[in-house]
């Protein structure tokens, strides 16, 4: 399993990924948030050696091993309407979501 990214959320990547002269988007979970974990999405100049790394139409995605456990086969998706801007995450893994969607329990 990996990580997927829609064409939303891949053009919007790109774009952060530009905008700081980076060349990876790291993806991960920190601990926090309402329900146990909060997702982590930031850019990178680099992958580190143990990261678990993933290439989707030119975007390169890494994550860290024990982040990984908990996001394996994520879908991120970029939501741009009237009410709400931002990344939204469909994680397989997760048991229980807080209701604006940026933290989880597994």
């Amino acid at each position: 399993m990996s990580i997927l990214v829609t064409p939303p959320a891949r053009e919007r990547l790109q774009r952060l990924l530009t905008d700081a002269g980076n060349e990876w988007v790291r993806f991960g979970v920190k601990g926090g948030g309402c329900s146990g974990f909060a997702y982590t999405l930031d850019t990178a100049p680099a992958a580190s050696a143990t990261d678990k790394t993933f290439e989707i139409d030119g975007l390169r995605i890494c994550v860290d091993k024990k982040s990984y456990l908990h996001v394996h086969g994520t879908t991120i998706d970029f939501e741009d309407t009237l009410v709400r801007s931002g990344f939204v995450y469909d994680n397989p893994m997760a048991r229980r979501s807080c209701a604006c969607g940026t933290s989880f329990a597994v």
